[in-house]
């Protein structure tokens, strides 16, 4: 890994697009999903412009909500070590929140699909003195390698490392065109609001 100098800067401007874009891809990724899921429903109970509307609205509102979680991840990166270099530091946020959008889909797909715990492991937690604290334990267990793991070998194998940039390269078409829908849905959100 390739140590800062002393007065390197925490992030450059190229830095700070990727990671932004790696905010907006799986946000807006799961936005389109959810989008076509109901456009059907939207259709048969109003019309297509309307479901273009609700499309627009969700999207617009992915693009805030990127941009929240990028000013956050901006702000967890001033917690990592200062002597690792700027592009180690963006790599490793970027998988961070693409690691976060994850668990958060994994969440939402299992309320969609009305999935739940098996009703005998949900028998033996409420047994417990404190079931709220095995089941903390239980999210710990499940989420911290996925935390973990990524953040060690982005950190500690530069083919790894190499690996994680490359997909960021790639990755960043796809988020760039996903904000070109942003403008789109913004553009039909204020037409329809005027």
């Amino acid at each position: 890994m390739t140590l800062v100098k002393p007065n390197s800067p925490l992030y450059t401007k190229q830095g700070l697009w990727s990671l932004f874009l790696m905010c907006v891809l799986p946000l807006h990724f799961w936005t389109l999903i959810l989008a076509f899921r109901d456009l059907s429903w939207l259709i048969d109970r109003s019309n297509l412009w309307d479901a273009i509307t609700v499309a627009s609205y969700g999207m617009v509102f992915a693009f805030v909500e990127s941009m929240l979680i990028f000013l956050i991840a901006i702000l967890l990166g001033f917690l990592v070590p200062k002597y690792w270099d700027y592009q180690h530091r963006t790599a490793l946020l970027s998988i961070l929140v693409i690691i976060t959008a994850l668990w958060a889909m994994v969440d939402q797909l299992f309320a969609l699909l009305n999935v739940s715990l098996p009703g005998g492991l949900l028998y033996f937690i409420a047994q417990q003195g404190h079931p709220l604290r095995v089941l903390y334990i239980i999210a710990l267990l499940l989420v911290a390698p996925t935390v973990l793991i990524p953040t060690c070998l982005i950190l500690k194998s530069d083919k790894v490392f190499k690996m994680v940039r490359g997909l960021i390269g790639r990755f960043t078409l796809l988020a760039a065109f996903y904000l070109l829908f942003d403008v789109i849905g913004l553009i039909i959100v204020v037409i329809r609001n005027v």
